[in-house]
């Protein structure tokens, strides 16, 4: 008898939390902008993709530029920190980073964090990644900055990179 009173009391309790206002679905925010591109995003991405991506911050901070074009796509689209915006063959691209990453006697990168992303509609796998990075150049100059990349991937290679860069000091 004390069991089935238990047991009713705790029916009850369940069933006044199932209210039809907690069932209603949450409706859409007025929004002063539409996406263009996708506003649905999930994370649904490999973790090889992801191993990829920051392999390449490992590799360039090792001197690895073999290692960084490996993960490069045959053609690979790239907004530089400079404002340049191109489509570069793997060789192209990888004489451009070659002049740069030769300066450098040493680069230092702290991975803040990053985040994996997919476009829900164009299913598009996108890494975006946020550091700190310390370069010390081979005439002893050291310069640092904070940076925000975006990596897209297909078929497990880079085929889109954006760098969006904050400088910290100079000397």
């Amino acid at each position: 008898m004390c069991g089935t009173i238990i047991g009713l009391v705790l029916a009850c309790n369940n069933e006044t939390a199932s209210t039809p206002e907690a069932a209603a679905p949450t409706p859409a925010p007025d929004l002063p902008y539409t996406a263009t591109y996708s506003s649905n995003w999930d994370t649904n991405i490999s973790d090889t993709d992801l191993k990829t991506v920051l392999t390449t911050y490992k590799d360039w901070a090792d001197g690895n530029l073999d290692g960084v074009m490996k993960a490069m796509g045959d053609s690979v689209w790239v907004d530089g920190t400079d404002g340049t915006s191109a489509n570069y063959s793997n060789a192209d691209l990888r004489k451009r980073w070659a002049s740069s990453r030769d300066s450098l006697s040493s680069v230092e990168i702290e991975m803040d964090a990053w985040h994996k992303m997919r476009s829900e509609k164009q299913k598009d796998s996108i890494i975006v990644v946020w550091y700190k990075q310390i370069e010390t150049f081979k005439n002893g100059r050291v310069d640092s900055a904070r940076y925000h990349d975006i990596n897209q991937l297909k078929g497990g290679k880079i085929i889109w990179y954006s760098q969006y860069k904050r400088p910290l000091l100079k000397s």
